[in-house]
Formats: C-alpha cells, structure tokens, sequence
C-alpha cells in the first residue's frame, strides 16, 4: 500500500499520521479481501477555500466540506490481482485540514483522530461504500467503527 502525498502540506504529526493513514488504508483493503501490495492512494490536505472550490466543481455544493472522494475504480471485479507488475490506483482523498480541526473541537478527540476518520470514510467511498441510503449508511458506520476501532482510535464518548 502506497499513500501518495505532497510531503509540503502534511500536518504536524507527519510521519506518525502517515504511518497511520497507511495501516488505516491496509486494514480497509483487508475487510474487502483486496491485497494492498499494489494498491496507491493519493491524499491532499487542503484549505478551506480550496476545498470550498473541489466541492463546487465536482459536487455542485458551494460550501466547504470536511473531506472529498475521487474513486478511479468503477468495477472491482475488472481488475486483475495476479499481476504483480500492475500498480492500481484506488483514487484521490482530499482533506480539509481547517475542517478537520473545527470538527475535532466540536467532537472533542484530537485532530489527528478526525483526520484518520474522515481518511477512513474516504477510503471507503473508494472502495464503493456510500451513505445515501440508511442501510447503506449503517453498513458504512460499522466498517468505519470497525478499522478505528482495529487502530485504537475509538469515539469518545
């Protein structure tokens, strides 16, 4: 599992938050049978302004956002994981890191917990979840729950 990112805008936990950004990425991969060996992920973090912008143009919602998708993949079962010399590109994760902070004031854990979360459902999305439906968004939860739960970053209460 490859977590491409532009090293200049990386928050201050850096190596830490990537490590665990990486590992978050990995178990996701693993609860949906996918081998992570080949798997890339690009992530940004962004101001709000330009996440304002991304939301605008792709989602046609002029506000801000916590975080945005960009899945490459339409149809998993296209790809083909024995070939080991073919890297595969999930898609892009954008985060707001302006967003994130607020969010984690208002949910009252660290900003680093909500980064890995919005990650989390990103990467998720990615892999084909969505939340727009309820019994969609109850399955999502639970994979949510599930991999924060696995890093040891669990809800407060």
């Amino acid at each position: 599992m490859r977590l491409l990112c532009d090293e200049e805008r990386i928050p201050q936990q850096g190596a830490m938050l990537l490590g665990t950004l990486e590992q978050a990425a990995v178990l996701c991969l693993k609860e949906e049978g996918i081998p992570d060996e080949r798997v890339e992920i690009s992530l940004s973090f962004v101001s709000m302004e330009e996440i304002h912008q991304l939301n605008k143009m792709y989602r046609q919602v002029d506000r801000p956002t916590d975080v945005l998708s960009f899945p490459m993949i339409e149809d998993f079962n296209e790809i083909d994981w024995e070939d080991e010399e073919e890297e595969i590109l999930l898609g892009d994760v954008v985060i707001c890191l302006e967003q994130a902070q607020k969010q984690a004031e208002e949910y009252g854990h660290s900003q680093m917990r909500e980064i890995v979360y919005l990650f989390v459902h990103s990467v998720l999305h990615l892999l084909g979840y969505d939340h727009m439906e309820e019994s969609d968004k109850v399955q999502m939860r639970q994979q949510e729950e599930l991999i924060m739960d696995a890093l040891d970053l669990k809800r407060s209460v």
